[in-house]
């Protein structure tokens, strides 16, 4: 049987969420940017942010403490005056809170969490939970944009955060990776440069196939294979897959690596189908390459079949889409179709 999860209540405008700094506390150093993305998320989606007891306390004090990391993340699921969970910000930190996290808070106390990047093990720790979440951005990100969050950005989130029905997906207009310096003030309200979206790209795939998605960036997942938080074989069982890769833009070969690693734990086996992000920092021909190393990689898993979606708006790459992890999906290549029949919130 396929995992069930619970899903949390939608969030409503005038809700009051957390904003939770669970690996990095580099929000404390970029104090306007994160007056912004409180601003933001107040105009354009009536959220009230309001910091968790140790958010703000800097990256030093929260590197020395991942116990007062955890503590916010549980101060959050018990306050009955909180209705959701929102990331600063990732880093490379959040395994370490792995001995310090409580699921049966997470399963008692089900509420939206959001967030990416290094925010994939928490989430994938509500999944342990049987509770669903959402891989989308984090405050000081797409939400705390220049000069405003894009359009598709806000879409998002409301269709996975805020709305109970399912919902179909398509391509971001544009996209960028223009880097604008966080630290200076003056800059928080210069938009950046977008250029127009090519799209999405099916790899390969035959027959429509639906499944409940799960995953994150590919490079916390390596941290955190191997480790107590790593999901039981159960949560993979099914899956639509949705990986993603990091700034730190590893070589088209690494990405192989890691799907060969899945393969071998019978992940790809599993699998309903795969979900592939446009790849931060990627040439062309790296992209060309990667795309090689995933066909290549899935036949001989014996899934030369297997429907396989790239170049897709989430991670590190802005404008992006909002996934409800633990939420049912359709892939559909002959139809060009991946929607959401079931979302992350109740």
């Amino acid at each position: 049987m396929p995992p069930t999860f619970v899903r949390p209540p939608a969030l409503r405008p005038g809700d009051t969420v957390a904003a939770l700094s669970l690996s990095s506390g580099f929000v404390a150093e970029v104090p306007h940017r994160y007056e912004a993305g409180r601003r933001q998320a107040r105009a354009e989606l009536g959220w009230h942010i309001l910091p968790a007891p140790n958010a703000l306390r800097g990256s030093e004090y929260l590197y020395r403490n991942p116990q007062a990391r955890a503590d916010d993340l549980h101060w959050a699921l018990e306050n009955p005056e909180i209705h959701g969970l929102l990331s600063t910000l990732g880093g490379d930190d959040s395994v370490r809170l792995l001995p310090h996290l409580d699921l049966n808070l997470i399963r008692t106390h089900p509420k939206c969490m959001v967030g990416f990047s290094d925010t994939t093990v928490t989430l994938l720790q509500f999944l342990r939970a049987g509770v669903s979440a959402c891989y989308g951005p984090s405050l000081l990100t797409d939400i705390a944009e220049h000069g405003g969050m894009h359009r598709f950005v806000v879409q998002g989130l409301r269709q996975a955060t805020m709305q109970t029905a399912g919902f179909a997906l398509s391509p971001a207009p544009e996209w960028t990776e223009q880097h604008q310096e966080w630290l200076d003030p003056d800059l928080q309200e210069v938009r950046r440069t977008f250029l127009p979206s090519r799209g999405w790209r099916w790899l390969q795939g035959e027959g429509a196939v639906s499944g409940h998605l799960i995953g994150g960036c590919l490079e916390v997942l390596d941290m955190l294979n191997g480790t107590p938080g790593w999901p039981e074989p159960e949560l993979w069982r099914g899956a639509i897959l949705c990986l993603e890769t990091s700034e730190d833009v590893p070589p088209p070969a690494q990405v192989g690596y890691w799907l060969r690693n899945f393969a071998a734990q019978g992940i790809l086996g599993s699998a309903a189908g795969m979900v592939l992000a446009r790849p931060r920092g990627y040439s062309s021909e790296m992209v060309e390459e990667l795309d090689g190393w995933v066909r290549r990689v899935l036949w001989a898993a014996g899934r030369e079949h297997l429907p396989v979606l790239a170049n897709v708006d989430f991670g590190h790459t802005s404008p992006q889409l909002t996934l409800p992890l633990g939420g049912q999906a359709r892939l559909d290549p002959e139809a060009g179709v991946f929607e959401v029949l079931q979302g992350a919130v109740s």
